[in-house]
């Protein structure tokens, strides 16, 4: 073996060390606020997916480097694989569905993954940087700008105050800026109201105090 021979490979082998640790960085990077929140994929879930990503990169270029100069082949498979990983994290509780963020952040992270794989350091680190800060400001956006939150709210009523339904919607709509009705279910004895409400932060109290007090209510589920 030549000694430019051995050269080139101490290189790339000290070049794909590189990539590994800038994978794993970011995949912490991204993770973090998913640990933070106590989330399913954590640092250690999307390191991983990341690590992954920029390996399989490294591969498909390398493998696919030669007559060929097919060096996509390997990583297309990436984009599409990922896919089901995402969306293994997404389920749905009840009316609500969860998990959209998580899945994501899985999308993103393989996604940079693979630039790092590729050598694309500049752009890698851009869309980190903009992930980042979505993630960040998104909550302090929304908690001092916007100062919504999104509720749930199942009223409960006897069958035979089924007319007072439209009484009681009305007299919260002035609290809430959006009142989407999810579920009607009518039993023997009861009419079971399944709502989505976006209310002001500032109008909590007075909307949760409105509804408990409310007398027609056999059962009011927050």
């Amino acid at each position: 073996m030549s000694l430019d021979l051995i050269l080139n490979q101490f290189e790339w082998e000290w070049n794909d060390l590189l990539k590994a640790v800038l994978s794993l960085l970011a995949g912490f990077v991204l993770g973090f606020e998913r640990e933070w929140k106590d989330k399913a994929a954590g640092f250690k879930t999307i390191s991983i997916i990341c690590l992954g990503s920029t390996l399989f990169s490294l591969l498909s270029y390398k493998l696919g480097a030669g007559e060929s100069e097919d060096a996509t082949r390997i990583a297309s498979y990436v984009v599409s694989g990922i896919g089901f990983l995402g969306a293994g994290v997404i389920f749905k509780d009840g009316v609500n569905v969860n998990g959209l963020t998580t899945a994501s952040i899985i999308w993103m992270s393989a996604a940079i993954g693979m630039a790092i794989g590729f050598g694309v350091f500049l752009t890698a680190a851009i869309f980190l940087f903009a992930c980042f800060i979505i993630l960040i400001s998104g909550k302090l956006i929304n908690h001092y700008i916007i100062r919504n939150i999104g509720r749930m709210a199942t009223l409960t009523l006897h069958r035979d105050n089924v007319a007072a339904k439209d009484e009681i919607i009305d007299s919260i709509r002035p609290l809430v800026k959006q009142i989407k009705i999810k579920n009607i279910l009518l039993t023997e004895d009861e009419l079971t109201i399944t709502m989505e409400v976006l209310i002001n932060k500032d109008n909590i109290r007075k909307f949760e105090k409105r509804l408990l007090e409310n007398k027609k209510l056999l059962e009011v589920s927050l």
